[in-house]
C-alpha cells in the first residue's frame, strides 16, 4: 500500500491523517493543540506538527499535502527568522489598514476587478500596511512574506528549497489576482512600501519538492481549498464549515469579482475558482451560549430544539468578535426582541442557532446571485455535530442538507492533493466511493417549513438592518 498524509494546521490544531493513496482510506491520525489567540508564532505550529507526528506516524508515507488557515501573515527576516508572532485572520487590528487600502486604489470595484476580493482585517495585503504602519522597525527587516500553509511546507521541505504556494491559498492574499494567475506587486509596494519576496505559485497538481528524507511535498493549500477537495465537491453542491469561523463556499468554472466585499472570489485547489463568504463568528457562539446558561453543548441542543422555530421572536445578532461579513470588525453581539414571556433559557439557545446559521445564509443568498447553483447544502466543521444545528440548518438555508460522515475533510484534502501530486494524473484521485450513504444521511433532516425559515431570516435581517443599516 503506498500511503499520502495530509495536514491540517488550523486555528485550534494541527490534525494529521495518513491515506491509502489509492482508495482515501484513512490508516492513521492524530493531532495537537495550538495556543489560543490571533497571533502566534509560527514555531507552535511546528511544535504541534511534530508532537502529532511522533511515534512514527509519517515514517512510511510517499508524499505530504499541507492545508492551513487562510491569510495569515508569516514575515521573515534575510536569515529565514520569523520576524514577529504571525497574525492570524482572525485579528481584526488591520480593518482601518484595509479602509484605507480600498480608498488608495479607488474603491471597492477596483478591488474586486483587481484580485476579485475586497480586502478586510483578514486578508494578509491588510496585515502588511499595518505592519508597516505600526511597527516599521519590524516592517524594515523583512524580507519575504509566507502564508501559513506556505511557511510550515518550506519547513517540511529539505534545507535551501525556494518557498512555494498554490493558487487557491495565494488567492486570499490580496495581491493575488484569480483572474491572471499572477502576483499584482503594484498592490503589495501601494500596501507595504516595497515589494519583499513572495512564494512561487504552483499548479494543482505541482509538487513543492520534497524533504530531506525524499518524501515528496505537494504545493499545500488554504483550509476552505483543501476542504472541498476533501469533499469531491461538485457543481450544485455548497459547503458550509462551522468552526472557529462559518464559510459557505461552492467550487465554480469562472473568477468571480463581486465589488460588495460579500464574497470573495477565491481560486480553488484543482484549476478552478471558489467563491467564498466568510463570517468570524461560528462554532464558539454556541459554545459561549452553552457557558452563559451554564449547560454544555448537548444542553444546547436540547434547549434549542424545545424551542420554536424565530425562538418566540427573539434574535441573536452573534457579532461576539467583531464580523468579516458583513464587514464589522469593531460590532458587538446584540440580543434583540427581548419580552418577559419568551425570556426563557430555550429560546436564547435556539436564537443562538439561528443567529449562527442566518449569517451563512445571507452566504448562499450572495452565491446564487454570482451564478452559484445551490441544490445542497454540506455541512462540515465541528459545530455540524450539534443536534439542533442539523435539525434547524435546512430551515434556516431553505435548501436540502447533508451531513457528510464526520471527517477530516482539510486534512483529508491535503492528502489527497499529496496523492495526485504523487500520480502525475491530469485530474485529482476518486476517493469518494460513499457518496450515495451520505445522499442517505439528509433524510433526517429538514423537518421545519420553508415558510418559517423566511420568517427567521426577515426578522434577522430586520434586526441586523436596526443595529447596523443597510
Amino acid at each position: 500500500m503506498t500511503k499520502v498524509a495530509g495536514i491540517d494546521s488550523s486555528t485550534q490544531s494541527t490534525k494529521i491523517v495518513v491515506c491509502d493513496a489509492d482508495t482515501g482510506k484513512v490508516v492513521g491520525e492524530a493531532s495537537a493543540p495550538h495556543p489560543d489567540g490571533t497571533e502566534v508564532h509560527p514555531d507552535a505550529w511546528w511544535e504541534a506538527f511534530s508532537a502529532a507526528s511522533a511515534g512514527g506516524l509519517l515514517d512510511d508515507v510517499a508524499a505530504i499535502g499541507v492545508g492551513a488557515q487562510q491569510h495569515g501573515l508569516v514575515a521573515l527576516d534575510e536569515a529565514g527568522e520569523v520576524v514577529r508572532p504571525a497574525l492570524l485572520w482572525n485579528d481584526t487590528r488591520s480593518a482601518a489598514a484595509g479602509e484605507e487600502l480600498i480608498r488608495d486604489l479607488g474603491g471597492p470595484a477596483a478591488w474586486a476587478e483587481a484580485v476579485g476580493s475586497v480586502p478586510v482585517a483578514s486578508f494578509t495585503v491588510t496585515k502588511l500596511r499595518w505592519l508597516a504602519e505600526h511597527e516599521p522597525d519590524l516592517a524594515a527587516r523583512v524580507t519575504d512574506v509566507m502564508l501559513p500553509h506556505d511557511w510550515l511546507t518550506w519547513r517540511l521541505l529539505a534545507p535551501g528549497s525556494t518557498p512555494a504556494t498554490d493558487r487557491g491559498d495565494a488567492s486570499g492574499t490580496g495581491y493575488w489576482s484569480p483572474a491572471t494567475g499572477e502576483y499584482r506587486e503594484d498592490i503589495l509596494e501601494r500596501a507595504f512600501g516595497r515589494v519583499p519576496r513572495l512564494p512561487r505559485v504552483l499548479g494543482p497538481a505541482e509538487a513543492a519538492g520534497e524533504t530531506r528524507t525524499g518524501v515528496l511535498l505537494s504545493a499545500g493549500t488554504g483550509d476552505n481549498m483543501a476542504a472541498a477537495l476533501g469533499l469531491d465537491a461538485r457543481p450544485g453542491d455548497v459547503v458550509v464549515s462551522l468552526g472557529t469561523s462559518g464559510t459557505a463556499f461552492a467550487v465554480h468554472g469562472a473568477p468571480v469579482a463581486d465589488a460588495s466585499g460579500t464574497v470573495a472570489g477565491f481560486a480553488d485547489a484543482t484549476g478552478g475558482y471558489l467563491p467564498l463568504v466568510c463570517t468570524l463568528n461560528a462554532a464558539r457562539v454556541l459554545t459561549a451560549t452553552a457557558a452563559m446558561l451554564d449547560t454544555d453543548l448537548a444542553g444546547l441542543d436540547r434547549l434549542a430544539l424545545e424551542a420554536p422555530a424565530g425562538a418566540d421572536g427573539l434574535v441573536l445578532l452573534p457579532y461576539l468578535e467583531g464580523e468579516r461579513t458583513p464587514n464589522l470588525p469593531d460590532a458587538t453581539g446584540t440580543l434583540a426582541g427581548l419580552r418577559r414571556t419568551n425570556m426563557t433559557p430555550a429560546n436564547l439557545a435556539r436564537a443562538a442557532v439561528e443567529g449562527m446559521l442566518c449569517g451563512l445564509a445571507d452566504g448562499l443568498a450572495a452565491l446564487r446571485v454570482f451564478g452559484v447553483e445551490v441544490r445542497r447544502v454540506l455541512l462540515i466543521g465541528g459545530a455540524s455535530r450539534s443536534r439542533a444545528v442539523r435539525a434547524i440548518a435546512p430551515t434556516v438555508f431553505g435548501a436540502p442538507v447533508v451531513v457528510p460522515e464526520p471527517g477530516e475533510y482539510v486534512a483529508l484534502g491535503a492528502a489527497r492533493q499529496a496523492a495526485w501530486a504523487l500520480s502525475g494524473s491530469a485530474e485529482p484521485p476518486t476517493w469518494r466511493a460513499d457518496e450515495s450513504s451520505a445522499e442517505e444521511s439528509a433524510v433526517e433532516f429538514g423537518q421545519d417549513d420553508a415558510e418559517a425559515g423566511e420568517r427567521v431570516r426577515i426578522a434577522y435581517a430586520a434586526t441586523r438592518a436596526a443595529m447596523y443599516g443597510g
